[in-house]
């Protein structure tokens, strides 16, 4: 095993060293720089790593990010910067414009996010609030499930899926254990999970990485926490409506019911109280920017500061942040504004007549490459790889003329991102479910190439719509 994964680095690095040892002219790519020529090799390593996966994602962020540094930048290595050659080297970027990858504005909303998912685990707000809004769903498994499934979502558009279904899979994993196997009913519960929480993050722009990483690329002012939830939701919730349907039909149960434990209370101590209204201000605050005039950025920072200061989050809370997540974001930033800046993101995009093309074939493709992509890799490395293609694309299509045909063809992108769920390994909600031994990979793919597929197609009758 070890011998295989060590193959795999090999091939992830021979072959970006490949393309650094062209001669850049031989590059098709009109009036390629040097810069520009690294910035590709650099690109292509990014992306075997990030599929192949024979490092963890978060250290191939860290390697983009030294490599632009050390290759790119105006305080790289002199040997690497100074222009003495035939070839035009190009514009050196900024040393201060990579390291601002880790202090976007992106990283700050997602620190808010996962202090809020830590101080409601830390303060049982998640569990509690998931046994309340179970009770009324009843004993019968097709109403169980139901109610699973939108609790999953809405926690999912909070924070992280994956906290989420951890939870969802604590909570009635013991009792689908005491089931027997051969009932089919079971088998769907499980399921409903992963779709749940791999659905519910398209709700809001915090609820999983490739809406975040889209808002980087989207017009300033075009899309405010609100508006994204105007669309998000009403596609959530049509498509868990197709999900249940497709499990309850796919899964019929044997026994029927299911008898839930639900007891539990919530905390009644200071600190629990700061939590539950620091938790309701964040989200008020941030479905009401136009009032008040805070971004979603902005607001971010509230909770992670009030549950500082009242000691909800302690130093060692700090720790149990999903660092790799916001590594792995940060390395997806630093990697699309070398494309950006260097011009290669735009060069690559006009070097293929995309005028030529409909608007909607266009759409349509980069949609589905993304799908696939995220099929067999991070649904965050796939934006990360596809966005700012996507977001240089959009600027040469007179289809989209104006911020707001742009917006529509980045946000398609980032939520087709997240479609992908067709395999254990496509999300980590998807590999808990499957670690339950409870369902197959042929289920994953029956149900999740179902739901990729009804998910794309209302993407493409909203832009229909839209356009």
């Amino acid at each position: 095993m070890a011998l295989h994964k060590n193959y795999k680095l090999l091939v992830c690095f021979v072959i970006p060293l490949l393309i650094l040892a062209l001669p850049t002219s031989t590059i098709p790519l009109p009036e390629l720089t040097i810069i520009q020529h690294r910035i590709i090799a650099i690109f292509v390593l990014a992306a075997l790593l990030w599929i192949f996966e024979p490092v963890p994602v978060f250290a191939t962020s860290l390697l983009i990010i030294t490599l632009e540094l050390v290759l790119i930048s105006n305080q790289g290595i002199n040997a690497f910067v100074i222009d003495n050659g035939p070839v035009p080297m190009g514009e050196l970027i900024p040393y201060s414009h990579i390291f601002n990858a880790f202090s976007s504005p992106i990283i700050i909303l997602f620190m808010g996010g996962f202090a809020l998912a830590i101080a409601a685990s830390k303060f049982e707000l998640d569990n509690n609030l998931a046994r309340v809004l179970l009770k009324p769903f009843g004993k019968r498994i097709p109403m169980i499930m139901l109610g699973i499934m939108l609790i999953t979502a809405v926690f999912s558009m909070f924070m992280s899926n994956t906290a989420t279904t951890v939870m969802m899979l604590a909570i009635v994993g013991p009792l689908i254990a005491a089931a027997p196997k051969s009932d089919l009913g079971m088998k769907g519960l499980i399921l409903a999970i992963p779709v749940a929480a791999n659905t519910g993050g398209i709700g809001t722009p915090i609820g999983t990485p490739p809406n975040a990483i889209a808002l980087q690329y989207i017009p300033e002012g075009q899309v405010t926490f609100a508006s994204w939830m105007s669309f998000g939701i009403p596609f959530v919730v049509v498509q868990l409506a197709i999900a249940w349907f497709i499990l309850c039909k796919f899964y019929p149960s044997k026994t029927g019911v299911l008898e839930l434990k639900l007891d539990g209370k919530f905390q009644r101590s200071p600190r629990a109280y700061i939590v539950y209204f620091t938790f309701a201000l964040t989200i008020l605050l941030w479905l009401s920017t136009a009032w008040h005039g805070m971004n979603s950025y902005v607001v971010a920072i509230i909770p992670l500061a009030i549950f500082t200061l009242t000691g909800v989050i302690s130093k060692e809370d700090l720790k149990l942040f999903n660092w790799d997540v916001l590594w792995l974001v940060a390395g997806g930033i630093a990697m699309g504004m070398a494309l950006e800046e260097s011009g290669l993101a735009s060069k690559i995009a006009t070097s293929i007549d995309f005028t030529a093309l409909p608007t909607m074939a266009v759409i349509v493709v980069l949609s589905i490459i993304c799908v696939v992509m995220a099929n067999f890799m991070s649904n965050t490395a796939t934006a990360n790889l596809i966005m700012p293609i996507a977001a240089a694309v959009a600027t040469s299509l007179s289809g989209l003329d104006g911020d707001g045909g742009i917006t529509t063809l980045l946000v398609i992108v980032a939520l087709s991102a997240s479609l992908g769920m067709m395999l254990p390994v496509s999300t980590p909600p998807n590999a808990l479910a499957y670690s339950t031994g409870f369902i197959e990979t042929k289920d994953l793919i029956k149900v999740g190439g179902i739901i990729g597929g009804t998910g794309l197609a209302l993407l493409y009758i909203a832009m229909m719509v839209l356009l």
